[in-house]
């Protein structure tokens, strides 16, 4: 199986953690951390349920891969993500040292990529974007329309 390959495959369990957040009236974004070719954390937008603004998909990955794993460093993990992290979320991707951040869909008005010129993240970790983004792009379009 290739590295792309894979990609989709892990894309796809963090699709399936943005629909968990849709069906409970979260914004629509998940994410997966991966280890060793296993999940080791998932999560999906709580800042509804949580009254906390801080409790996105990727915090909620992030954290439960930290317990998972038992260290605060995510070294040898691969963030799987349907949107572009946010600022906030790529700080503590980048606290985390993730070596792999792998994203769906671009996010043009909050994306870490529209707000900083360099790259926020571990100096050697890997950013690959637009793995089934359109996918990924669509769950967000269609959430937002039945919202308005």
């Amino acid at each position: 199986m290739t590295s792309a390959d894979n990609d989709a495959r892990f894309m796809r369990l963090a699709l399936a953690e943005a629909r968990m957040a849709a069906s409970e009236g979260e914004i629509p974004i998940g994410a997966v951390v991966v280890c060793g070719g296993r999940v080791v954390g998932r999560g999906h937008n709580l800042t509804e349920r949580l009254a906390d603004v801080t409790a996105h998909a990727e915090m909620q990955a992030i954290t439960a891969a930290a317990q998972t794993l038992g260290g605060k460093y995510l070294t040898d993990c691969t963030l799987y993500v349907t949107v572009e992290p946010c600022l906030m979320c790529a700080g503590a991707i980048a606290w985390s040292q993730l070596r792999r951040i792998v994203y769906g869909a671009a996010d043009e008005k909050r994306g870490y990529s529209v707000l900083t010129y360099e790259s926020p993240f571990h100096p050697r970790a890997e950013v690959i974007a637009g793995v089934l983004a359109d996918e990924c792009a669509s769950l967000m379009r269609d959430f937002f329309r039945q919202r308005r």
